[in-house]
């Protein structure tokens, strides 16, 4: 075995990167020096969980060639690393330490093993609030057996290191510009929602609901807001605000969305935010009326009254003025479509 690490540098070092702002990318880039004083590698792989594609995005991935580096983001290792249990514990595991034969692990057999790889370390990464986040993989050409002193100092570095690479952060950062944030969820490409750390979750932000069915459809841009009618809430109103994922989030993260406390509603009524989120959508007076059940004289007088609290010349330029604003409610939200 060789001389186990010097602990205390190496975890100053990644909890500093962990602490920067920096993407998860840059965060997995910086790390292979601290890692590599903990464990000698030949090979590095740090990847985050493709849930999608039941497979890992890499954010480093060194030490060889693109056949073995597309390999590890695919689905065999997925299905290994659930066989021997690493997703459901936050302890490494070296070569040594496997329940099955490496000449029995197809990941092994059929790439490592070729490729030169006898030994090393191996982890899977969680978030604080027990996300998993992906994989950290070690490997040295070289059968000596990791220590276990670096064994248990890589485990101690586990929180910094999933940390460091949680794409998550990055949406974090962004849904802290929304003023006086309530509660906030992440979108999928599925009905599924993830929850955004550091908020609560909300009736109205559950996967299915009306408001993040009109969430879905609003997004326009990084960031776009609109009004949910809320009785319980102060106000009547919650605003919704939704903005677009970094782009460093993985790729079926879809829009985040966040509520606040609705503010300066300029008189407006609960009719006209109706009638205004009509108006965006493109309505005529007409077919607004048929959706309201009213007449379209009275669809008339609601925008003559709007045109008055927006001081707008005009009802297009009024539309402009809400949206801005955030002051209207999406036709998905209204109550009853086509009733009184």
């Amino acid at each position: 075995m060789h001389r186990p690490a010097d602990a205390g540098p190496i975890s100053v070092e990644v909890s500093h990167i962990a602490a920067t702002r920096d993407s998860p990318a840059e965060h997995a880039a910086a790390l292979l020096e601290p890692l590599h004083q903990l464990l000698p590698f030949d090979g590095a792989w740090l990847a985050l969980r493709d849930e999608v594609a039941r497979g890992h995005h890499s954010l480093v991935s060194t030490g060889w060639d693109n056949r073995t580096a597309a390999y590890l983001d695919g689905p065999v290792v997925v299905d290994e690393i659930e066989l021997l249990g690493m997703t459901r514990s936050h302890t490494p595991l070296r070569v040594a330490d496997l329940s099955t034969p490496i000449s029995e692990l197809r990941s092994w057999a059929e790439c490592l093993s070729p490729a030169g790889f006898r030994e090393g370390l191996g982890m899977c990464l969680f978030a604080a609030d027990g996300r998993l986040l992906g994989f950290l993989g070690l490997f040295t050409g070289s059968p000596t057996v990791p220590a276990p002193a670096d064994r248990d100092l890589l485990a101690a570095l586990g929180p910094a290191l999933g940390r460091a690479i949680d794409p998550l952060r990055s949406a974090t950062a962004a849904a802290q510009f929304v003023h006086a944030a309530t509660a906030g969820v992440i979108l999928t490409l599925s009905p599924d929602v993830l929850a955004l750390p550091g908020l609560p979750d909300h009736a109205a932000l559950r996967p299915g609901s009306p408001v993040l069915v009109a969430a879905r459809e609003t997004l326009d841009g990084p960031q776009t807001s609109f009004l949910a009618p809320a009785p319980t809430e102060p106000g009547g109103y919650l605003r919704v605000t939704v903005l677009d994922v970094p782009d460093d989030a993985p790729r079926h993260l879809t829009a985040i969305v966040v509520l606040s406390p609705s503010h300066d509603l300029q008189g407006l009524t609960h009719r006209e935010f109706e009638v205004l989120g009509l108006l965006i959508a493109g309505y005529h007076n007409a077919p607004a009326a048929r959706r309201l059940n009213v007449t379209p004289r009275t669809v008339a007088t609601h925008i003559e009254h709007i045109l008055i609290k927006l001081d707008a010349d005009t009802r297009a330029l009024a539309a402009v003025r809400a949206q801005r604003r955030g002051l209207y409610i999406p036709p998905a939200l209204l109550a009853h479509p086509g009733s009184a």
